[in-house]
């Protein structure tokens, strides 16, 4: 099942949840060498947890944050038209409630 985006592309939806997308204008490659990092990151955060090695978790997760940022999916917004982020905000507490409330599940 693809995941439910907002109309104009910026937002995940998750549960109700708004989560801000990657910056489309990444170039494919970009793109993917961030995913695989941000996923490897993610792997990492796994195995500090099973090792309890707090000093691995802080740098995995130092590096989830470094391929996010990179992504666009956090830090300065990627859109450049000014409009407000409503990153983890409730879709039903955002401009996006009416549309949400009318599509079709």
């Amino acid at each position: 099942m693809p995941q439910l985006t907002t109309p104009d592309g910026r937002y995940l939806i998750v549960r109700g949840r708004l989560w801000r997308t990657s910056n489309p204008a990444l170039p494919e490659p970009e793109r993917q060498r961030l995913v695989d990092a941000l996923m490897d990151a993610r792997r990492a955060v796994k195995h500090a947890k099973q090792s309890d090695d707090a000093d691995a978790m802080t740098q995995a997760r130092r590096d989830v944050d470094t391929a996010k940022h990179a992504l666009g999916e956090r830090g300065p917004v990627w859109w450049t038209d000014g409009a407000p982020e409503y990153n983890r905000h409730l879709v039903k507490n955002s401009p996006y409630a009416d549309w949400y409330a009318r599509r079709k599940p």
